[in-house]
């Protein structure tokens, strides 16, 4: 084996290593898999239903766009998920997980500001968007084909955010501007065509 090949296994066993410790951390639902308690504004919503066990976020025919929140506010944490999605137009579906208080979010999907997969990266609103330290950039290479299950985590803690793809460390973004706690959002973007489904929604919070 090259010294190069050498490194590469030895920083992924790491970030396994990573990934293993901090999944020690005792994650509890936050989704039941049968309805909305515990979400916002959860009654009659027509953006969002609970099917065998998913939560499935589609968007109107006036594609107007929505956000289905957490009762509770969350600062430092340990989040995962299993999600999938599958494009109904070429523009591609745009959803994400919203976190803190300025809001700050973990992009899944399309960008709707770039056009191109911007999954396990961070958006901050700011200029740029997507800064180049919390990109994903080997998302790609870590996420199963479209139609999929994918597992992500996130963890929120301090000024750090951090994303795993399927158990591989993928991005990590530092940032003490979004330092405050807020409710947890996933997101349907306006003005897409789009279906996105997440199931096995678990969180800690870190102290």
């Amino acid at each position: 084996m090259n010294p190069r090949s050498l490194l590469l296994c030895v920083a992924t066993f790491a970030a396994s290593v990573a990934f293993a410790a901090d999944a020690k951390v005792n994650l509890k639902p936050i989704f039941n898999g049968k309805d909305l308690t515990g979400w916002k504004d959860a009654a009659n919503n027509p953006f969002w239903r609970v099917e065998n066990g998913v939560l499935i976020g589609e968007n109107d025919e006036k594609m107007k766009g929505n956000y289905l929140w957490t009762e509770q506010s969350y600062g430092d944490f340990a989040m995962e998920f299993d999600v999938r999605w599958k494009a109904a137009t070429e523009r591609g579906v745009d959803t994400g997980v919203e976190m803190r208080s300025p809001k700050i979010q973990l992009q899944l999907g399309i960008s709707g500001s770039l056009r191109v997969d911007m999954s396990g990266s961070f958006y901050t609103g700011g200029k740029p968007a997507y800064p180049e330290a919390g990109q994903a950039k080997e998302a790609k290479k870590l996420m199963k084909p479209e139609g999929a299950w994918n597992t992500f985590r996130i963890e929120a803690k301090g000024d750090t955010f951090t994303c795993w793809i399927n158990g591989t460390k993928a991005s990590e973004y530092t940032d003490a501007k979004f330092s405050g706690a807020a409710p947890l959002g996933l997101q349907i973007h306006p003005g897409v065509k789009m279906k996105c489904e997440y199931r096995n929604i678990r969180l800690a919070e870190l102290k």
